[in-house]
């Protein structure tokens, strides 16, 4: 579903993402690394809300440059950024409404569809509370939920469980776990747990190279995680 081929990414003068070859199919994916390796660039450009300078990007087998075909990548994604923020007087509800409709969801189906994605992030009981009344944790959920709404086949989450409670990050790994079989799910993420809990592969960044990309098992049998990064510091 994604696939990348030298994909360069700058901001200025600075590279952020530095010719990194990848690719990625159905299941979780943990996107690691320490704070500036260049994840958050990354998804960016997965999330077709940046563009990479050079290199080839793939996602869902369409090409972002072309327009129409940016759009259909975006009808088919979900994005959690790793700072997210909505209209202070939405309803938890229209948040979520308001995602369907940017994604062109058909409205005979988003009202469902938003009661799900709700549900699923445990805010039944609050759709009806303006946004700017809901703790962090529970805005956090509402962004899971905006990212859910049309079932996408590519999920990009930047730092998802930032702010959730203990119960609240198993519900969210579990659904994710559920999410596995039809879906690439992109996960950056400083928390091991997570990472142990719902993934089935990591990819790790360091200074805009990926210096490591495996399973699980692999990436224990490599030393871990710090062990990767000390040999690259």
């Amino acid at each position: 579903m994604i696939s990348a081929a030298r994909l360069t990414v700058r901001h200025r003068r600075m590279t952020a993402v530095d010719s990194l070859d990848l690719e990625l199919g159905d299941g979780v994916h943990a996107l690691l690394g320490p704070n500036g390796a260049g994840k958050s660039s990354l998804l960016r450009v997965l999330a077709t809300a940046a563009g990479a300078v050079e290199g080839r990007l793939t996602l869902l087998e369409r090409d972002p440059r072309r327009p129409a075909e940016r759009l259909e990548i975006r009808r088919r994604l979900g994005y959690l950024p790793q700072t997210f923020g909505m209209f202070g007087g939405f309803t938890v509800r229209e948040c979520v409404t308001y995602a369907a409709w940017l994604k062109d969801m058909p409205g005979r189906t988003a009202p469902e569809a938003v009661e799900r994605a709700v549900r699923e992030v445990g805010l039944t009981r609050r759709i009806d509370d303006k946004y700017r009344t809901l703790s962090g944790g529970m805005q956090r959920r509402v962004g899971i939920a905006q990212a859910l709404v049309n079932r996408p086949r590519m999920l990009l989450l930047d730092e998802p469980t930032t702010g959730l409670d203990p119960a609240e990050r198993e519900r969210f790994q579990t659904l994710l776990r559920h999410l596995a079989d039809s879906t690439t799910v992109v996960l950056a993420t400083h928390l091991m747990e997570d990472v142990r809990s719902c993934c089935d592969s990591a990819v790790i960044l360091h200074s805009g190279r990926k210096v490591f990309h495996g399973s699980l098992e692999e990436l224990r049998a490599a030393g871990g995680y710090s062990a990767v990064i000390a040999r690259h510091d």
